[in-house]
């Protein structure tokens, strides 16, 4: 059999990712997955993005991944969630044709040379003197490599839910993985269960959507790519309503033969993302929940129930979900299900994502214990690149925490580990000002660059534009307004006239004033945008962005920079933690256990106080 460089198993967004960077930086790479028609298949809601995931598909494509580019090409709906809030919490979410998403990954992946395909499923992975060499296929083929990432999703040892019933899957219709746990295991991994679900399908024809509140996409929507993909031109609207006292009543009917009340899955479930019996059973007071009704394309009428996740009886969810406002004559494609999988605490990784047992093995995706498409494809872009950079040789690509949501998303699984599906939120990043959506291309295309997935066109322009952006603050900073050009502005929009000239600058500190509106009725504002080509979208809105929140920006730069000297205080590989007597017992066990790298990672870790890191830097200091 061919010799490859990277092996990649498992299709699904971590995979793909992995697969595209690991090739695109020269890497031979064979992916592996036990269904070629499913490849990126969005196996819950059809949407990408959302609070915080659309900074890291942002991210993704800044670093030149693809999903960002796949997700403007088979987008039916965008939206901006949070314009209401700063621009830290603003988030990029896009409804998704599921077929033509699926279509549009195989597509870019067949176009991408260096990436070769096998649809099979790996039993084993081959180890010699604690190196990866190979995998071992269902088929008995061998194939050789010098590393593998593992990307199984919710297949490994996977087992579907429904009320009583239950049989093996990694998702509805396609079998489970087998065996590679077990060897893993044997080698020294750790492994626990983890829960997901997902909720019934329906069909469009037989829902009264006037019911319901229609929730239309944005009027002029954005899109996530960097590179050239057009904007959506037309758009498919999403819809709300509610669950019922009535609707709970009836699925507390079910929850003797509901899997997760009986004991049966053992596994734990999203937190963030709970099943709907779990919601009325945490929440009995509450009278209603939120139903968000997802089309799934542009060519089908099935509809995503997005808010009723579930694996109670099939009759059951029938039974209540036609006791919702819209759904009283709904027919059904499917049930609801859960399902069950292994997965490996995080916290047997290195920040490259290869494990600390075996050389040449990474994990990337839901096998780390994160649900979501997004943190799943961040995952396997990092092992894709960090994969190939080890087979050449080169040092490690890790991104800190003021990188990058990535960088976030990674320290918090090595540094803390996972019992729940992790997911991320913007809440968890300390520096959510300097990670917002709109810079992603500023902050990482320099080092895709670097790395030689972008191109050098690719950062001129990222260099290009925020030139501009710094010469149109430059000229707004210093640029005077006289009281008579924008009064009437002022007026208009309910804030205080001035009565001398002012800087622009200074009238965009105001909340009710945008710099467009400037543009369109201060004459020399005008003119200088057109003479320099600055009225392109995206420079407006960074440059507004960069003048009404300066001080908050430098600010947090200024703490990252206070932290950063933690981050640069290296920990030497080999301590014996248990003979430092000064330290916390549990901070024996806990440095023991992840090995931090760093006095910060060391800091993060939970259950460390202040005195323990105030010991370790004492001790290394002798």
């Amino acid at each position: 059999m061919k010799k490859y460089d990277i092996i990649v198993v498992g299709a699904g967004h971590a995979g793909c990712e992995a697969a595209a960077a690991g090739a695109n930086l020269g890497s031979k790479v064979l992916l592996i997955t036990m269904n070629m028609m499913n490849m990126a298949q969005m196996s819950c809601n059809p949407s990408m993005g959302g609070i915080a995931k659309g900074q890291i598909v942002r991210e993704i494509d800044a670093l030149g991944g693809y999903s960002g580019i796949v997700t403007d090409k088979t987008m039916i709906q965008f939206r901006m969630l949070n314009r209401s809030k700063g621009p830290a919490m603003w988030s990029p979410r896009a409804q998704n044709d599921r077929v033509l998403f699926s279509i549009e990954w195989r597509s870019m992946l067949e176009n991408t040379p260096g990436v070769d395909f096998w649809q099979d499923s790996v039993v084993n992975v081959i180890v010699k003197k604690g190196k990866i060499v190979g995998v071992e296929t269902g088929l008995g083929l061998v194939f050789n490599c010098k590393a593998v990432i593992l990307a199984n999703g919710t297949f490994l040892n996977g087992i579907i839910h429904i009320g009583e019933k239950h049989f093996p899957g990694g998702r509805m219709g396609e079998g489970a993985a087998k065996n590679l746990t077990e060897q893993l295991m044997t080698m020294g991994f750790a492994s626990s269960r983890m829960k997901t679900g997902t909720p019934a399908r329906v069909d469009g024809r037989s829902l009264d959507f006037k019911k319901m509140t229609e929730q239309p996409g944005d009027e002029n929507p954005g899109k996530f790519s960097y590179t050239g993909t057009p904007a959506v031109s037309r758009q498919r609207s999403c819809y709300l309503t509610y669950t019922s006292n009535e609707v709970h009543d009836i699925l507390r009917t079910g929850f003797d033969k509901s899997p997760m009340f009986s004991g049966r899955i053992q596994g734990r479930g999203p937190r963030y993302c709970p099943s709907i019996e779990d919601k009325i059973d945490r929440f009995a007071t509450k009278e209603r929940h939120q139903l968000f009704i997802e089309p799934e394309g542009w060519s089908t009428m099935e509809y995503y129930v997005n808010g009723f996740s579930s694996s109670l009886p099939e009759d059951v969810q029938f039974k209540a979900l036609r006791k919702v406002k819209g759904f009283e004559k709904a027919k059904f494609f499917r049930p609801g299900y859960a399902i069950e999988y292994d997965y490996f605490p995080p916290d047997q990784l290195n920040f490259s994502l290869e494990t600390k047992l075996i050389e040449g093995l990474y994990f990337a995706g839901q096998i780390n214990g994160t649900t979501g498409y997004e943190e799943a494809a961040a995952q396997g872009l990092m092992a894709g690149i960090n994969a190939h950079l080890k087979i050449a040789g080169e040092p490690e690509f890790i991104l800190k925490r003021s990188d990058a949501y990535i960088g976030v998303l990674i320290d918090d699984l090595i540094t803390k580990g996972t019992e729940e599906p992790y997911r991320m939120f913007t809440s968890r990043a300390e520096y959510r000002i300097l990670l917002r959506q709109d810079n992603a291309d500023q902050r990482l295309t320099p080092l895709s660059y670097a790395l030689g997935l972008a191109s050098f066109e690719r950062l001129e322009v990222v260099n290009e534009k925020y030139r501009k952006v710094e010469d149109f603050i430059g000229f707004l900073k210093k640029e005077n307004i006289m009281p008579t050009q924008v009064n009437g502005l002022l007026s208009e929009k309910l804030t205080d006239v001035i009565s001398q000239r002012q800087k622009a600058a200074m009238l965009l500190l105001r909340p009710q004033i945008y710099l467009a509106e400037l543009i369109g009725c201060i004459d020399q504002v005008k003119a200088y945008a057109e003479e320099n080509d600055l009225l392109d979208e995206d420079v407006v809105e960074e440059t507004e962005l960069r003048i009404k929140y300066e001080s908050y920006i430098l600010k947090e730069q200024e703490l990252a920079g206070k932290v950063a000297h933690l981050e640069n205080l290296a920990v030497p590989a080999g301590i014996d933690y248990a003979k430092i007597s000064s330290l916390s017992i549990e901070a024996r066990e806990k440095f023991t256990k992840i090995q931090p790298r760093t006095i910060g990672q060391a800091s993060r870790i939970s259950g460390v106080s202040p005195a323990d890191i105030s010991v370790l830097i004492v001790f290394l200091g002798r």
